[in-house]
């Protein structure tokens, strides 16, 4: 077998083993579970990602599908392959069982790893990118399986813990705030198409933007400086927030982010172990858009634009606290006193940025279905940059571009602040 072959047989069969690991310690009633629209059964999530092999890679190169009936009850939203089943009842499908979604894993993975062993070098060299964007996908659905599975728990009268030992929560003290300054001008911002290695359609093509001198803050948001606005009334000061958050905040009651019991002297939140005292020297999550925007006001700063965020995260090394570090949550991290870049701008918590989510100059979708997967969604969402604590670590880059409505707190988004220099 050639290096090709071996290399992209195991990395997929890695990234699926990921997934069933990631479900292993929910039950089947666990799986099923949905708990808003916007999330999806764990089961789901499992079921999908296969189809999306069989439906992209098997069934053009000839294979029959598995059960014609799962085309419509696992298509997430490619208008172009066909019907299916309603988004917001995805938790109404008792059946297929989860034994039975193993049984489809198991028989797509077997009929994966004959292909690979089928084709001739040459084939499998065209392959490989489909095969690649498909993993990178499956990728993208383990974090939202965490996700999801948080949500649910979050929202049950018995706060269920994902797992029961995870690492204990330090105590400590966040780095100072300090800034580092850009003087402006032109940029180039974007992932070129020659770049080696995977890239989603949305992180090109490479362009010029021009940036008025700013500076962005070394660390994130932090626990303790969320605690200080909501100890000083933050979600009570109209001044603070854009309209259509403070709106949110009045209608919905809220008090504290998402996941969040907080009183006076005390801040906890709900995590993958169960509700925790929050470390106030961690990176402060599940903040939406709407409060990471009053937070930076209260702190007398503003958001980065994804441009201003890129342009300092290029040159560093993606390291920081991903998903194969076990931790699961933002934790502190020693920054060091004389840190001469800014720190943990990956892993952690994904940093929202003030840009709306929009196609690059010079971006034009795939051909066919798959040319769905980015570009229908650029419209009435804004663009978060640098991973969290459930991302994969090969799975981010400084290019890439997550994006989510302003409202969505559920996802483990924390902030960044960023200031004009005069």
């Amino acid at each position: 077998m050639t290096r090709l072959r071996d290399d992209l047989c195991a990395r997929y069969l890695a990234v699926r083993e990921a997934t069933e690991a990631l479900a292993a310690p929910l039950s089947a009633e666990d799986q099923c579970l949905q708990s808003m629209p916007s999330a999806s059964p764990a089961k789901w999530h499992r079921a999908h990602t296969t189809w999306f092999f069989e439906t992209f890679v098997l069934v053009p190169r000839g294979h029959s599908p598995f059960r014609p009936e799962y085309g419509f009850l696992f298509n997430s939203y490619y208008e172009a392959v066909g019907a299916r089943h309603e988004r917001p009842k995805r938790g109404l499908l008792s059946r297929p069982s989860c034994d039975e979604i193993a049984a489809y894993r198991r028989a797509i993975d077997g009929r994966m790893v004959e292909l690979f062993a089928a084709l001739d070098d040459a084939a499998l060299g065209k392959l490989a990118p489909l095969v690649a964007l498909g993993l990178a996908h499956e990728e993208q659905h383990q974090e939202l399986l965490l996700t999801d599975v948080l949500h649910a728990f979050s929202t049950s009268p018995l706060l269920p813990a994902y797992r029961t030992n995870g690492p204990p929560e330090p105590r400590g003290e966040a780095a100072p705030l300090r800034y580092f300054q850009h003087p402006g001008g032109v940029v180039t911002l974007g992932r070129s198409a020659s770049a080696s290695g995977f890239a989603f359609d949305n992180e090109g093509p490479p362009h010029r933007v021009f940036l008025e001198p700013f500076e962005i803050a070394s660390r994130p948001i932090t626990v303790a400086e969320v605690t200080a606005f909501l100890d000083d009334g933050g979600y009570r000061s109209p001044a603070l927030w854009l309209a259509a958050g403070f709106d949110r905040v009045k209608a919905l009651g809220l008090e504290s982010p998402h996941g969040t019991k907080y009183e006076k002297g005390s801040y906890r939140t709900f995590t993958l172990d169960g509700l925790v005292t929050a470390d106030p020297a961690a990176p402060a999550g599940h903040l939406d858009y709407f409060e990471a925007d009053a937070i930076a006001r209260y702190l007398g700063a503003r958001l980065p634009t994804e441009a201003e965020w890129e342009t300092f995260a290029r040159p560093l090394p993606v390291a920081g606290n991903f998903r194969e570090d076990e931790w699961l949550r933002p934790r502190a991290l020693d920054h060091g006193a004389l840190a001469d870049a800014p720190t943990q701008m990956f892993g952690d918590v994904w940093e929202w940025t003030s840009s709306s989510y929009g196609a690059y100059p010079g971006f034009a979708p795939a051909a066919g279905a798959i040319g769905e997967y980015n570009g229908k969604f650029m419209v009435s969402q804004l663009v978060l940059r640098g991973g969290s604590a459930f991302t994969p670590r090969g799975h981010v880059r400084a290019e890439y571009r997550n994006f989510w409505p302003p409202d969505t707190g559920f996802q483990l988004t924390g902030a960044r602040l960023a200031r004009d220099v005069r």
